[in-house]
């Protein structure tokens, strides 16, 4: 029987594209992607013949999510991806996803990279329990409301960021949350990795004028005064 592939790409290292995600792109009919572009670019390194290929991003999903479940019924096999990591978290795929659970269209879930766990690991910090929050919200306000709901948990947080809110989105974290030890994670797996480690107080410094390029993961210490910088650090 046909069904939906939902297949983690590469966020950086081409490599780590798993044999299954492999075998599940050059096998599909349709691929629904995010940018059609960097998925030919992804198909064109592993030489897989171009397939009918629709670009499945935010503010379309709803309309063609009908017509890929369609092609999945009427025998298609069907691969969904994203520009890089798993489709549905933080990227299009959610409602895909959703929709055929509830309508009983078969698919699966194809493992792979993901930044929120890489980033996690190279942080060096705490991973007995962990949120991942995507991305915070861009006003000043609603930003520091965003990380007070975490400001007493042990949990260490997770969220992605926009190369250009980095320092910004550190200086909340540091009043709201107070100094604790925390990572920034940049373009992970690639050429140019980069992960800067301290406390808030020191990386909202470092990044406040600071020209990044590439995807960014921040990752900070849960409330615990181990991860807190003492008055004699300070």
């Amino acid at each position: 029987m046909s069904k939906l592939h939902v297949v983690a790409t590469p966020i950086g290292n081409l490599g780590d594209l798993s044999p299954r995600g492999l075998e599940a792109l050059k096998n599909a009919s349709l691929i629904a992607c995010e940018d059609t572009r960097r998925t030919w670019a992804l198909l064109t390194h592993f030489g897989i013949p171009r397939p009918e290929m629709i670009s499945y991003r935010q503010g379309n999903e709803e309309k063609l999510t009908e017509r890929i479940i369609a092609a999945v019924r009427s025998g298609s096999e069907v691969a969904l991806c994203s520009d890089g990591g798993y489709p549905g978290i933080s990227d299009p795929g959610y409602r895909l996803i959703r929709a055929c659970a509830k309508d009983g269209v078969p698919y699966e879930i194809v493992p792979g990279p993901s930044a929120a766990t890489v980033a996690l690991l190279m942080s060096g910090l705490s991973t007995s329990s962990f949120t991942f929050r995507g991305f915070p919200p861009r006003g000043p306000g609603a930003l520091r409301n965003w990380f007070a709901e975490d400001r007493d948990r042990e949990h260490t947080l997770i969220c992605y960021e926009s190369p250009f809110r980095v320092g910004a989105t550190l200086q909340a974290a540091f009043e709201v949350l107070g100094d604790r030890e925390a990572a920034v994670c940049m373009e992970l797996t690639k050429l140019h990795e980069r992960v800067s480690r301290g406390y808030l107080s020191d990386l909202a410094a470092e990044f406040r004028d600071a020209k990044i390029k590439g995807e960014v993961a921040i990752v900070i210490a849960g409330g615990n005064p181990k991860f807190a910088r003492s008055c004699t650090q300070a």
